[in-house]
């Protein structure tokens, strides 16, 4: 745990380069078969983040305020060989954004055009490199043979501003999604958390069509939806560290993998509508599914897919 929020700040500032340790590949740490789950793969690559969302779960989880990147992508792609080698028939979704943001620091590390490059070589395994950054100009000239899906995580021009300290603005997000899309990777859509304040509808229906408008429809990979969620320590983590977020004041309830979650009915008002404005604004009918919910809340979705 962070000794206070300064330890917490100040661990964003500086960038450590580290050798692989240990295992870096694995299956989404969230698994569970009460709850859906994409059942992705991820690649601990990186681990901290320079920005500063008041919900991130890195505050409570990360055992040092450090930021820190691996720099050998040759072991980690040894690994990564040999564990999808085992599974030919199989195609891998590996996501390297567990820990971190997988661009956020790429102008310094480098490490995300390696692995593009790398992944670019398999014929199994399939790279998302999830982000809220709009650094894509180190990745845009690769040759990624579309093995690499640039991923964004959205919302809404009122939860960035008042929850999303220190990121890119929406426009400047939607900006990098239109040039990752013109050089030809597939582009995620990633609506999580959706965050509840007054005026929430509108926002997201908003959110929806100016997406739409930034990115071919044909090149989107995924989307996922999922809504805010955290461990009922984390409570007092998000207050000390960000004492002006209304976030912690929400009516919520523990679920059964322990972590707090708006009611149900207040949940699945709020898939309905987000999948619906979807449909609205974006053709082509592609893949659509619940991040970290219960199957009987995805049942209720209409039509909203599970993601296994």
């Amino acid at each position: 745990m962070y000794a206070d929020s300064l330890n917490y700040r100040d661990g964003k500032k500086e960038i450590g380069i580290i050798p692989k340790k240990g295992e870096a590949m694995g299956t989404c740490a969230t698994f569970s078969r009460k709850y859906i789950c994409c059942r992705v793969h991820v690649l601990r690559t990186v681990q901290n983040c320079p920005f500063e969302c008041s919900y991130c779960f890195l505050q409570h989880y990360l055992t040092d305020g450090l930021t820190k990147a691996v720099d050998d992508t040759a072991t980690l792609m040894q690994e990564v060989k040999e564990k999808i080698s085992r599974q030919p028939r199989r195609l891998f979704r590996i996501g390297t954004w567990e820990l971190g943001d997988s661009l956020a620091l790429e102008e310094k590390t480098g490490q995300a055009a390696g692995l593009v490059r790398e992944f670019a070589r398999l014929d199994n395994a399939v790279l998302e490199l999830k982000t809220k950054s709009d650094c894509v100009e180190p990745i845009l000239g690769l040759e990624h043979r579309g093995k690499t899906v640039v991923s964004w995580s959205l919302n809404t021009g009122h939860v960035i501003e008042t929850e999303e300290h220190l990121t890119p603005s929406l426009g400047s997000r939607l900006q990098a999604m239109g040039r990752a899309a013109a050089a030809g990777y597939l582009i995620g859509l990633h609506f999580d958390p959706m965050i509840l304040y007054e005026g929430w509808e509108q926002g997201y229906e908003s959110l929806a069509r100016q997406v739409s408008e930034a990115v071919p429809h044909e090149q989107i990979a995924w989307i996922s939806i999922g809504s805010l969620r955290f461990n009922p320590a984390m409570k007092k983590t998000i207050e000390n560290n960000y004492p002006g977020t209304r976030l912690t004041c929400a009516e919520m309830v523990t679920g059964d993998d322990g972590k707090m979650r708006y009611v149900k009915p207040l949940r699945v008002g709020m898939y309905r509508h987000m999948y619906a404005v979807l449909k609205k604004y974006i053709s082509g009918n592609p893949l659509t599914y619940l991040c970290m919910e219960r199957w009987d809340v995805g049942c209720m979705g209409q039509g909203i897919r599970p993601a296994s």
